[in-house]
């Protein structure tokens, strides 16, 4: 059995700021922490529970990294018609990179529904 997984008009995702933090922990091969804040806002007349989310981050090389989970950080927002969600969160990169990914959710009603994250760049310092 295949489940059809569609966006739902009206769930939107915003990428509402990327900064670089050098101050953060990062590894050797990956020096560039960059912190992202993000925002879902449900402008839907459907309430959905965000279940899940999926992030493919390619870098200049065009190496990709694909990083999926269940909830967002930590939680699982249920968000009702005018409900909005925020947080922030962190990629850790090597070369200029972009990232973009999805939202999963699911309606009260057992409906699975996407919502789409912004593709955002981030530039590593010093690179070209």
């Amino acid at each position: 059995m295949s489940v059809t997984i569609q966006e739902l008009e009206g769930l939107r995702a915003t990428v509402d700021r990327v900064a670089y933090m050098p101050h953060l922990e990062a590894p050797a091969d990956k020096p560039f922490p960059f912190v992202y804040f993000i925002t879902i806002r449900n402008d839907s007349e459907e309430t959905v529970t965000i279940k899940g989310r999926k992030w493919v981050v390619t870098d200049a090389t065009g190496d990709v990294v694909v990083v999926e989970g269940d909830g967002v950080v930590g939680k699982f927002p249920r968000l009702t018609m005018g409900d909005s969600f925020s947080y922030n969160s962190y990629h850790v990169i090597g070369s200029d990179s972009v990232a973009e990914g999805s939202f999963i959710g699911v309606t009260d009603e057992g409906r699975a529904v996407l919502v789409r994250i912004p593709r955002f760049e981030m530039k590593a310092p010093g690179a070209s």
